[in-house]
């Protein structure tokens, strides 16, 4: 049963109906956030103005198809990112518990960060009708300012699509 509700969830928010980033823009200033991660530990952007762009990817529930497709990129292309002065993390909505066990089973490499309260989801205009997060990536420079919000996101090429869009935008290769 849980598994048909996940597959009925992923269909209704991939639908034209879901949320869009509408409120934020690209030069806006992005919302700070503090969130837990699957290893423990607490991740915020203020940690890391001044010092890396920040790429915040947004994504539904945890252990669906299209959330493991594009984590698995994230996990297997991940090198591609890493090569820019750039820190990449995923976000849902769903409790720390599912989001440990989905971190574990895709052996992810990087920050999955819970927002049970849904706060941050809201400040970042990400959370859909049916009350999880659309699947959305956030380029946040070092200083803070949204450079571009991705919408269109394939699941599959996530890891190389945020690469060339790092390239596109210009960011610093790591030293």
């Amino acid at each position: 049963m849980k598994v048909f509700l996940k597959l009925i969830l992923v269909l209704i928010f991939t639908s034209p109906l879901s949320a869009i980033a509408s409120d934020l823009k690209v030069g806006d200033m992005a919302p700070n956030f503090k969130l837990q991660s699957t290893n423990g530990h607490f991740y915020q952007l203020s940690d890391y103005l001044g010092k890396q762009t920040l790429v915040l990817a947004w994504y539904p529930m945890a252990n669906t198809h299209g959330c493991t497709l594009e984590c698995r990129s994230l996990v297997q292309k991940g090198h591609l990112i890493r090569e820019y002065n750039a820190v990449y993390m995923m976000a849902s909505v769903d409790d720390l518990e599912d989001n440990q066990d989905f971190a574990e089973k895709q052996k992810a490499d990087f920050p999955m960060l819970s927002d049970p309260t849904k706060e941050t989801a809201k400040a970042y205009d990400v959370l859909n009708f049916v009350r999880v997060a659309s699947r959305v990536t956030f380029y946040i420079g070092k200083d803070g300012k949204i450079l571009k919000i991705d919408e269109d996101i394939n699941a599959e090429t996530a890891a190389e699509d945020i690469a060339a869009t790092l390239k596109e935008l210009g960011i610093e290769k790591s030293s």
